[in-house]
C-alpha cells in the first residue's frame, strides 16, 4: 500500500561471498538471495573476499559494525569466520547460507540447502545462542577429530570434489575405511579416564557429518556439552548400523565398536602424533585441550 512501511528486523549487515568463484554463477546465487534479505536488513552491504585470509580479516573488520555477519560458503568458510569472531568481545550474530559441498553446519540450523529458500529462513528465522567448541587455540562449530575423520578429509580427491560434489566425500571415506589403522589414546574428561586403541575419536557439537545425521537425540548445538565418540574398529557395517539407528537407547548399548561420553572437557594424547580435523579443515596435531564454550555465538536458526 502507498505510504506503507514496516519496521525491519536488522539494520545493518554485510554479506561474505566468494570472489572466486564463476561470475555469472555466483550473479546467480546472489541474485537468489539479495532481494530477500533486504526484506529484514535495513543497509546490507556485500563483500566479495577472495581468500580464506580476506574472510578472516573482513569478519573482524566488520564484527562491531553491524548487526548481523552473512555468509554464503561451505564449511570451510564459515570455520574460518569462526575462528576469527570468536575470540572478539562484540560478536555480531551470524547467519549461514549455504554455498559448499556439505554445508554441514547450516544444516544443523535446519536451513534450506537451496538458496532462495535460505536467504528466506534468515528473514524469517530466530537467533538462538549457539555453543562453540575450542581445541587449544582455535575454535569449531561442528566437529574435533582424529583418525578416520582427518583420514577422509585428506583422502578427498580436489577434482572430484568439483565435479561429485558430496558423492566425492563417500568415496573418500570408504577409501579412508579400507586403509584405517588403529592407534593408541589415553582421554581425561572432567570425570573419567579412558585408554585403548581406535581408529576414530570425534568430538560433536553439531549433528551432521559429510550431510549424513548422526542419529543420537543428545546431540544438540546448544547444551554446554561435547557429544564423544570413540570408535574401535573400520567396518563398513558398524557405520551402517549406527547411522541407521531407530531405537538409539537400545542400539546405542549394542554398538560394541563405539564407547559414548559426554563432557565438557577432554584432554587427548596419543602414542604417535595423529593430525586433527576441524570442521573438515586440517588444523594441528595431537596431543589436544578441547572444551566446549557455552552459548558463545547468536547464530539465525531457521524455524
Amino acid at each position: 500500500m502507498k505510504g506503507s512501511c514496516f519496521m525491519r528486523k536488522y539494520e545493518t549487515a554485510v554479506l561474505l561471498y566468494n570472489g572466486n568463484a564463476d561470475e555469472e554463477e555466483m550473479r546467480t546465487k546472489l541474485t537468489q538471495i539479495v532481494a530477500n534479505l533486504s526484506l529484514a536488513i535495513k543497509q546490507l552491504h556485500l563483500l566479495q573476499t577472495d581468500s580464506i585470509e580476506d574472510v578472516k580479516e573482513a569478519c573482524v573488520r566488520y564484527a562491531a559494525k553491524v548487526d548481523v555477519l552473512l555468509v554464503l560458503g561451505g564449511d570451510g568458510t564459515v570455520h574460518a569466520c569462526i575462528n576469527a569472531i570468536s575470540p572478539l568481545k562484540k560478536r555480531p550474530i551470524i547467519g549461514i547460507l549455504p554455498g559448499g559441498t556439505c554445508n554441514d553446519f547450516s544444516r544443523v540450523l535446519h536451513m534450506p540447502q537451496q538458496l532462495g529458500e535460505a536467504a528466506s529462513s534468515i528473514v524469517d528465522g530466530e537467533v538462538v545462542e549457539i555453543d562453540v567448541g575450542k581445541a587449544d587455540d582455535r575454535y569449531f562449530l561442528n566437529f574435533w577429530g582424529i583418525g578416520l575423520i582427518a583420514e577422509t578429509s585428506q583422502n578427498i580427491d580436489p577434482n572430484q570434489k568439483k565435479n561429485f560434489g558430496v558423492l566425492s566425500y563417500f568415496m573418500s571415506t570408504l577409501k579412508s575405511l579400507s586403509q584405517a589403522e588403529s592407534f593408541s589414546y589415553q582421554i581425561t574428561t572432567d570425570e573419567q579416564n579412558f585408554a585403548g586403541e581406535a581408529v576414530m575419536i570425534v568430538a560433536l557439537n553439531g549433528r551432521f557429518l559429510g550431510t549424513q545425521e548422526v542419529p543420537i537425540s543428545s546431540l544438540q548445538p546448544d547444551d554446554g556439552k561435547l557429544d564423544i565418540l570413540i570408535v574401535k574398529n573400520s567396518n563398513l557395517a558398524f557405520f551402517r548400523d549406527l547411522l541407521a539407528m531407530n531405537d538409539e537407547n537400545k542400539k546405542l548399548k549394542e554398538l560394541n565398536e563405539m564407547m559414548y561420553v559426554q563432557t565438557t572437557y577432554l584432554q587427548v594424547t596419543t602414542e604417535n602424533k595423529k593430525e586433527i580435523d576441524m570442521d573438515g579443515e586440517i588444523i594441528a596435531t595431537t596431543p589436544s585441550e578441547v572444551e566446549i564454550i557455552p552459548k558463545h555465538l547468536q547464530m539465525i536458526r531457521a524455524k
